[in-house]
């Protein structure tokens, strides 16, 4: 069968999947796979509607621009101790392999090994563990747009990591060993360690011109946590040679979070310090990112949040920021609780509203009009927009 024929008939089952509101999931268990296998198919698609000048090229006469930032299908496996993953996007490239050894419609593909809380094993294309806000997932987003700040983190690698949960408090909290981030609440430490392919999915590490300018990223994470009230968390990571060529520097981040969950509020922040963008030696960056949430009722939550960065390229430094003022609506919700690990569950049927205000310089700031960096990964504004999501998961 023919490629263009294989995707076709992928992206006709995706879109069944997506539009059929009675699915709220698809098991699966095998005889040979052992008693206790099972597969579960998820998936959620984000319709987009934006307008204003920071939203829409000023050489176009349309007043607004649809559009959808993800509409993805995905499995999990677990049979005992073994676990799989697999994530699609059907609004991302087939075309073409990366360095990481996978194509952009691939967001997710890997297997693991759940030894116990203290070590689960993972190997395939995997979220790296540098930067809190890239590994909260996409549907669990505080406002439509992850902010320019993504671009900074490594995305997605090809490569093996060593995890840790729920580490020295009891073991409070069910880890699967699909984890990537910090997807539910629990008592004490945690950690990561990645080696992988070159992170060319970041918009700070470009793909290679030459196979001997590829070499291994490395990358460790540690968390601590104290319930839904507390979670903080350390990474550091490097990916060498990030212009492409021998010759270019090392890409080095550094990544500081806090999220804490107190009733019907939710407050975040996140701090970047990065080095040698695009392997270029002297493009530096720092960013701050807050974000705070609130239920004025049930169904309706307002948001705010605001990304600052200041880049430094050839003498010149260029402070910009991107402030998001939002409501989100939670329509049909499956409960009225307020809790972080249950909001979760509240995000099946969610319409965003938010009002991008963009300042500072926007003009010289370099990460909005570089070719390699603006169009690759997270969402930079040099002027206001109004932007409009509905989401759909199941």
């Amino acid at each position: 069968m023919k490629k263009s024929n294989m995707i076709k008939i992928a992206t006709g089952l995706a879109f069944t999947l997506l539009t059929t509101t009675s699915i709220s999931a698809i098991s699966w268990k095998h005889k040979n796979a052992g008693s206790d296998a099972k597969l579960v198919m998820f998936g959620f698609s984000q319709i987009n509607a934006d307008m204003g000048d920071g939203a829409i090229n000023k050489d176009s006469d349309s007043k607004v621009k649809f559009g959808a930032d993800r509409i993805r299908l995905g499995w999990k496996y677990f049979s005992g101790n073994v676990v799989g993953k697999v994530f699609l996007d059907f609004n991302q490239a087939t075309d073409k392999k990366e360095d990481t050894g996978f194509r952009r419609v691939m967001k997710d593909a890997f297997v693991g090994y759940n030894f116990n809380n203290n070590l689960q094993v993972k190997a395939g294309l995997i979220k790296t563990p540098v930067g809190m806000g890239f590994t909260i997932p996409g549907w669990n987003l505080d406002v439509i747009k992850r902010g320019f700040d993504k671009k900074l983190a490594f995305e997605r690698g090809a490569g093996l990591m060593l995890s840790g949960r729920d580490m020295g408090f009891g073991n409070n909290a069910k880890v699967n060993g699909l984890e990537m981030g910090h997807e539910r609440p629990w008592k004490g430490f945690g950690y990561d360690l990645m080696i992988a392919n070159q992170t060319t999915r970041s918009g700070a590490v470009k793909e290679s011109n030459h196979k001997d300018s590829e070499g291994n990223a490395y990358m460790g994470r540690v968390m601590f946590d104290w319930g839904q009230e507390l979670h903080t968390e350390l990474s550091y990571g490097t990916s060498p040679m990030a212009g492409g060529t021998k010759d270019s520097k090392d890409y080095n981040v550094l990544n500081f979070g806090v999220d804490s969950h107190l009733g019907r509020s939710n407050l975040k922040f996140e701090y970047y310090d990065v080095k040698n963008i695009q392997g270029r030696d002297g493009w530096d960056m720092s960013t701050t990112a807050v974000t705070g949430t609130y239920f004025i009722t049930d169904t309706v939550e307002l948001a705010v949040k605001d990304i600052r960065g200041s880049e430094k390229l050839d003498r010149q430094t260029s402070d910009v920021s991107n402030t998001y003022l939002g409501v989100n609506f939670y329509l049909n919700p499956a409960n009225n609780k307020m809790d972080r690990s249950n909001k979760r569950k509240r995000n099946s049927h969610k319409v965003m509203i938010n009002y991008v205000v963009a300042g500072g310089d926007t003009k010289t700031f370099n990460v909005s009009q570089d070719e390699n960096f603006k169009g690759k990964t997270g969402s930079f504004y040099r002027d206001d927009a109004i932007l409009a999501q509905y989401q759909f998961k199941f």
